[in-house]
């Protein structure tokens, strides 16, 4: 039997300066790790800023700095015994646009995964615009393990896609980390139109319930931000969440002996195999016949 894990799922305000994101970053993992998190986690483009709304494009990223701030990172997180799943951007070189990444940083500090968004926001006709215009999107599923647990990590805008996560669950993960950045609006447009407010912490409930398994969802805290970070239970429960506009950690146990109800386990296996019903089906005249009483 696996022992109980502790995570962090951490919020701030994502700014242009990568040293000052940094330094943020850094105080939240020591104050993660002093709280017992194993797995501390970061929103999306939390290190780098976020192209086109934290910063004007990835042509203005100190690659240099990234770099170095980045192995400030790893280096705090073999210091600290913790994991640390950073936000960040990812150079491809001077031709092609960089990914939209978030790194995998073991208890040793080194590198041993990384996810890149897959589904970035835009559209390609007449040009590249929002996301596309400035990340090239990923092409891969990101599974790693940590003390027995099976992890994944998603990124923002991939949450509109419910094939990803039926995939992570095909795949038997067990904690979710979705890293996002829904935030730098202006107050003006924050009042008049927020449906992210609703729609991600109810669509994250959801496919942690449909998909059994834990998720913790982080968000940058630039006003304004159209929601908090949260984690989800496997029910699709609100375990826990803090409060909007704060620089925070939420720290959450994970008890593999916690029985959380699966509405879904008697016929889950079988529906992703494309058999769309439970029970057995009838083989009766009147049951193909649909156009009588």
């Amino acid at each position: 039997m696996k022992d109980p894990i502790t995570i962090a799922s951490c919020q701030f305000s994502v700014e242009a300066d990568i040293f000052r994101n940094r330094d943020t970053i850094l105080a939240q993992v020591d104050e993660a790790a002093d709280r017992g998190a194993r797995i501390i986690h970061f929103s999306e483009a939390a290190l780098s800023g976020y192209a086109g709304v934290d910063i004007p494009s990835v042509d203005t990223i100190d690659w240099d700095q990234l770099h170095l701030a980045t192995e400030k990172i790893c280096q705090r997180a073999a210091d600290r015994g913790v994991w640390v799943l950073l936000g960040s951007t990812h150079p491809l070189g001077d031709v092609v646009s960089p990914h939209n990444s978030v790194y995998v940083i073991d208890d040793q500090g080194g590198i041993v995964e990384r996810y890149d968004k897959r589904f970035c926001t835009g559209t390609l006709d007449p040009e590249p615009d929002l996301d596309l215009a400035h990340y090239s999107p990923g092409n891969h599923t990101t599974v790693f393990e940590v003390d027995g647990y099976r992890c994944a990590l998603l990124i923002c805008y991939d949450y509109r896609f419910p094939e990803l996560y039926r995939e992570l669950r095909q795949l038997g993960v067990e904690l979710l980390f979705q890293s996002f950045h829904n935030a730098r609006r202006s107050e003006e447009d924050h009042q008049a139109y927020n449906i992210w407010q609703q729609i991600v912490p109810a669509t994250m409930m959801c496919r942690a319930a449909t998909n059994h398994f834990w998720i913790s969802a982080t968000n940058s805290m630039a006003r304004c931000s159209s929601w908090p970070s949260f984690v989800v239970a496997p029910d699709g429960s609100l375990a826990g969440q803090l409060p909007e506009h704060t620089d925070a950690v939420l720290v959450s146990r994970i008890d593999p002996d916690q029985d959380y109800w699966d509405a879904s386990a008697p016929w889950r296996d079988r529906s992703i195999g494309g058999q769309l019903h439970s029970g057995t089906a009838v083989d009766h005249p009147r049951s193909s016949d649909r156009n009588s009483l």
